[in-house]
């Protein structure tokens, strides 16, 4: 049996079966995402949704959906599912599923009757197209397919309604048709691999729900527009492939790129295979540039998410190409950015005072994979002219103070990951000297010392051994208090001292090089375990302290408000596995595997073979936020592969 695998009972039960999605992507920022019994249930979700320049900086989706229709001796039965207005689904398609996998790509097997039709869905890398295949495995008698395409024309983020400006004129192509139904709009190519009959029936479908949207407090249903249906004969054995796509394709090719696309899939036949499998989905090439995107569907390219997630998407599948053609990227963007340059890159937030950091901690770990001596060759340069540029305090937020310790203004913006806002304002107003900055500029000093010894710098490693050996003084001083854990940031300006247990002080353990010695350390991981750890990470704020708010839940300003109040955070889950190895070594590796087990359930769970952005801080640990995120995914994999290194 197929590792992801789910039989007739639970996809014929929509209770079970609807909180399920299932995303492929093609690695230019286009998408096909949906429920695994294909009923929209988010405004995001669609067959074919792709970026449109032209139009705005957003995703648009094209093709909401595609019915099917099976014709045996005049009876039609539908295998579409729509939800309408009043709770009503229909055409209830969903009854006549027998069983879903997803080893190798997307794959529903249909019983209708006598007839067992068995359908495969492949996103084609790099080009903005999806391929359904379909293949009637028995039949009885002459059955005829019909395919009616459910059109939206729209950003995501907004929904289409019954209107006179749409354009339903439509021009035939090979097998197919193309149609736009707005102007600005690409073209939409629909075509088959083989003949077929297109019947132009021009209608509005009214009041199609989003569940999900309802649940966030946002509007909530549309009205989708189909111009007609495909009608065509199959038989016992054969196999029709319908492209969906912004641009004509050779019919007669459709065949041949189904089965490559398939077959150049990482399966997803195990946990690991299945993070590898997400991994490659956050990769994003556009005018020559490679991104990581932050997740699906919303989130863009941000620059401290693409750091953090950089090594654990690439250098642990030994994809270290990737991982160079990325940091060309980023370098390019870091350089700018010091330089005071506008942008040439599309990389979000880069301004932010620790994202640096995160550059110098992700060269690091190239270093650790690969090699510290084509580290220091590769990136060795770009390191240290960003601990020259941090050091001299040129960052306009990130200042080196007296104590040799870093200082960041977060009061009246949010500056570090923990971003929420309202009215404009911090939820969380971390500011100051604050913990994981000091942690990770502390790590970058004595990585910078090390990397200058290889290069026989030695004066350039004298000097940032002083730094690092003035910040590990007054880290201590000014983070720790008498109960054993860290303060998450200090304000002398404001004379503030946030007592609050946050997992941020947990990288002040995980790090290469932490300031703190052996009895301390333990210390912060042992608060971090008792208040912290949850099944699915690490909460964001201890139940112990005050504004606990565990539950991402309604519209948005409340979920604002419980966005870093104690909701539980995968990729931190991360760093804490990493901290119990450093500390523990091997006595501990079974701990950490019975930690991952809680990950490994969500390969059947929410958005299926990867893990989504959040989870509530209290059971049953509800995810919650983007349905797949990067980081999480990284550092899921970046823990996976450091097992490997102490189980031995």
């Amino acid at each position: 049996m197929s590792y992801i695998h789910f039989d007739k009972t639970l996809m014929t039960n929509l209770e079970e079966a609807l909180p399920k999605e299932i995303l492929r992507s093609n690695r230019s920022g286009a998408y096909s995402c949906s429920t695994i019994v294909d009923c929209n249930t988010r405004k995001y979700h669609g067959l074919l949704v792709v970026p449109i320049p032209e139009l705005g900086d957003e995703n648009y989706v094209l093709l909401s959906s595609l019915d099917e229709t099976v014709v045996q001796h005049g009876a039609e039965f539908n295998l579409g599912l729509h939800k309408y207005q009043g709770n009503n689904f229909s055409p209830n398609g969903h009854k006549y599923i027998r069983e879903f996998n997803c080893d190798q790509v997307p794959t529903t097997i249909y019983r209708v009757g006598g007839v067992v039709l068995k359908k495969e869905k492949v996103f084609q890398h790099y080009e903005n197209r999806i391929i359904i295949r379909y293949t009637l495995l028995d039949a009885h008698s002459e059955t005829t397919l019909k395919l009616r395409p459910f059109l939206a024309f729209r950003c995501v983020r907004e929904y289409t309604h019954e209107n006179t400006r749409v354009n339903r004129d439509y021009q035939e192509v090979p097998n197919g048709i193309k149609t736009c139904m707005y102007e600005g709009y690409p073209e939409l190519y629909m075509q088959l691999n083989k003949k077929n009959d297109f019947v132009f029936q021009p209608d509005w479908y009214r009041g199609v729900e989003y569940p999900k949207e309802l649940e966030r407090g946002y509007a909530f249903n549309e009205d989708l527009y189909v111009p007609g249906y495909f009608e065509l004969k199959i038989k016992k054995g054969e196999s029709v492939v319908f492209s969906a796509g912004v641009s004509e394709i050779k019919t007669t090719q459709l065949r041949q790129i189904a089965d490559f696309e398939a077959k150049i899939r990482t399966p997803r036949d195990n946990f690991y295979h299945c993070l590898v499998n997400s991994a490659h989905q956050f990769y994003y090439h556009v005018d020559g540039e490679n991104y990581i995107l932050a997740g699906y569907p919303w989130f863009k390219c941000r620059a401290r998410d693409m750091l953090i997630a950089l090594p654990g998407l690439t250098l642990v599948n030994e994809e270290v190409e990737q991982f160079e053609m990325c940091m060309k990227t980023v370098e390019k963007g870091v350089r700018e950015f010091m330089a005071g340059e506008p942008l040439s890159v599309k990389i979000h937030e880069i301004e932010h005072p620790d994202i640096l950091l995160w550059a110098v901690w992700c060269i690091q770990q190239y270093g650790k994979i690969v090699s510290l001596q084509k580290c220091v060759e590769k990136y060795g340069l770009l390191a240290k002219d960003i601990m020259m540029y941090l050091s001299t305090s040129s960052h306009p937020n990130l200042k080196v103070r007296d104590n040799g310790l870093v200082y960041a203004q977060g009061k009246s913006k949010a500056v570090t990951w923990m971003n929420s806002t309202a009215n404009g304002r911090p939820i969380v107003p971390r500011s100051g000297y604050i913990v994981e900055f000091n942690a990770l500029w502390y790590n970058a000093l004595k990585f910078s010392e090390e990397i200058c010894r290889m290069a026989g710098r030695k004066e350039e490693e004298q000097y940032f051994a002083g730094m690092a050996a003035k910040a590990e003084n007054s880290f201590r001083k000014v983070f720790l208090n008498q109960y054993g854990y860290l303060f998450d940031y200090v304000d002398e300006k404001n004379q503030e001292q946030d007592w609050s247990v946050r997992p941020n002080m947990i990288f002040a353990v995980a790090l290469d090089y932490s300031p703190l010695p052996l009895p301390e350390k333990k210390a912060v991981f042992d608060i971090c375990t008792k208040e912290l750890l949850t099944p699915k990470g690490l909460r964001s704020l201890s139940p112990k302290s005050g504004g606990y708010n565990p539950m991402y839940v309604g519209p948005q300003v409340q979920r604002d408000y419980a966005y870093h109040q104690g909701t539980a955070w995968p990729w931190l889950a991360g760093f804490y596995m990493e901290a119990c190895m450093r500390l523990y070594k091997k006595s501990r590796v079974s701990f950490v595997e019975r930690v991952l087990v809680g990950f490994e359930e969500e390969m059947f769970s929410h958005c299926i073979g990867t893990i989504p952005e959040l989870f509530d801080g209290n059971p049953p640990y509800h995810a919650r936020g983007a349905i797949s995120f990067a980081m999480n995914v990284a550092e899921i994999l970046r823990v996976v592969k450091l097992i490997e290194k102490y189980d031995i």
